[in-house]
């Protein structure tokens, strides 16, 4: 078994100002043909914030697509050919107003796979400095900062229910924990 599928055709349904929608004609590892639909997106940073006291930067935020309040690590859309890492620490400063002395990679996620083409880079910042926020025009967010272990709770009763946000704090909590 190979898992693989060949694309036989593409056409573009939508073009949006974040998202594209691709509708694909492809052929099965058995020979079927079928369709799939596929969101492009150009990618997104996630960033797991620690302040000196071990407490995580959170933003809380309206999310339209659920019209809820959500709370999350601060992030933000990769532009086209943007690094992950440049769009990290300009997202940090953005949302936050905290630079950080210490920024690395921490792995990645594909958040729905199945039809979404979006890849999200995740990443630690610590030894932050407040140097104030630089929101967009239409960026409406309150920051939050919240013990780490009062977070990672907050993720196992359902209290923080942001994919990204999930990933990055129990991932961290796994490691930083030495529980792997």
């Amino acid at each position: 078994m190979q898992l693989t599928e060949k694309t036989i055709s593409s056409e573009t349904i939508f073009e949006g100002r974040v998202v594209h929608l691709i509708r694909d004609e492809v052929e099965l590892e058995n020979g079927k043909i079928t369709t799939r639909e596929v969101v492009k997106h150009p990618g997104g940073v996630c960033i797991l914030a620690f302040t000196d006291e071990n407490k995580v930067v959170l933003v809380r935020q309206f999310r339209y697509a659920h019209k809820i309040v959500q709370l999350e690590v601060p992030a933000g859309k990769l532009e086209i050919g943007e690094d992950p890492r440049e769009c990290g620490i300009r997202e940090l400063v953005e949302e936050t107003g905290y630079t950080a002395g210490s920024f690395e990679f921490f792995g990645k996620m594909l958040p729905t796979p199945a039809y979404v083409g979006e890849v999200i880079h995740i990443y630690i910042a610590r030894e932050l400095r407040k140097i104030g926020q630089k929101l967009d025009e239409d960026e409406f967010l309150e920051v939050v900062e919240i013990s780490f272990d009062e977070a990672v709770k907050m993720v196992l009763n359902g209290e923080i229910t942001d994919g990204k946000t999930q990933v990055a704090l129990l991932k961290a909590w796994i490691l930083l924990n030495n529980k792997t």
